[in-house]
């Protein structure tokens, strides 16, 4: 292959995860808003904000749920995702399995007839039924594909919006004046039973789960040492002094600061860690476009060529 064709089929990837990660955490986030809603206490402006929507002050259950589930032409929607994902994947699927293709275009071909039913029956159907897919995709991807660079820019995808959807939410939770629901928190984060497990519900710690815990998949650090680890395989660094990879410095920069952060200081230390995380992301991201997908005109196209 031509490193032009390479770069392309690792950006294509990359936003593969992305894209199948983002649906999942709207989905989750949409679902616990729609609870909230039932009983007079969700802010959908709030939400539109979390997502980085930009709309009305006030909007509607159902704008709210036709713009950020159904609408597919809008790309910051699950369809939107799905749809985004599904093309993608149409176009490397001598690169990912046939089952991960296979999950994809199911998905997104059904979900039509998912919205009917949710049309008659309620959003939460739909909003189950993307969660389940989303699993079921990085499951597949997990265990049909080689362990090699094409699985490590899908990984690496997930794990960066996995952290900056995390930032986000817990932002608009501790933000001054909002009475946030513990419970509906950690559900939206997927993580609800997990803590339970583990810490027996103690309110006091949630913040030490989603920031700190190394073992749940779902939370920062977990998320940040994924994307290290990734970055670290895709490009060796063998300097004898400094990090080159500037995305990986970054990611390994706020990780440390994670790392040996003070349990007992964490709401303290909240506000700039948040601001520190949603930086990170930027910057990451940034700079994994810039070495592995830079982009040059070409007899009036635009095309990809290897940063690495």
């Amino acid at each position: 292959m031509t490193r032009e064709l390479l770069s392309r089929i690792a950006e294509t990837l990359y936003w593969i995860g992305r894209y199948v990660e983002r649906s999942d955490d709207i989905a989750r986030l949409l679902d616990v808003s729609l609870h909230r809603a039932l009983v007079g206490q969700e802010d959908w402006a709030t939400v539109f904000a979390t997502l980085g929507h930009q709309g009305a002050e006030s909007p509607t259950t159902e704008t709210m749920v036709q713009r950020l589930a159904y609408d597919s032409d809008t790309p910051g929607s699950i369809a939107g995702c799905v749809r985004a994902a599904r093309e993608n994947a149409r176009g490397v699927r001598e690169i990912v399995s046939s089952e991960v293709w296979e999950c994809l275009n199911v998905t997104w071909n059904q979900l039509p007839l998912r919205q009917v039913g949710a049309e008659r029956l309620g959003p939460h159907g739909y909003l189950r039924y993307v969660r389940e897919r989303a699993a079921l995709f990085f499951g597949l991807a997990d265990a049909t594909m080689s362990r090699d660079d094409g699985w490590r820019f899908i990984v690496l995808g997930r794990s960066l919006e996995r952290v900056d959807m995390l930032a986000r939410l817990l932002t608009v939770h501790h933000e001054p004046g909002h009475t946030g629901n513990v419970r509906l928190l950690l559900e939206a984060c997927g993580a609800d039973e997990s803590f339970t497990r583990t810490h027996r519900g103690d309110a006091r710690r949630v913040l030490e789960f989603l920031l700190l815990d190394r073992l749940f998949p779902r939370s920062v650090m977990h998320a940040l040492a994924t994307a290290e680890q990734c970055l670290a395989e895709l490009t060796p660094d063998h300097d004898r002094a400094g990090m080159s990879d500037t995305a990986r410095a970054a990611i390994g920069r706020v990780r440390m600061t994670l790392e040996y952060a003070d349990v007992a200081d964490l709401d303290d230390q909240l506000p700039e860690l948040l601001t520190a995380l949603q930086a990170v992301c930027v910057i990451a991201s940034e700079a994994i476009t810039d070495r592995f997908f830079q982009h040059v005109a070409w007899g009036g196209a635009t095309w990809q060529t290897a940063g690495v």
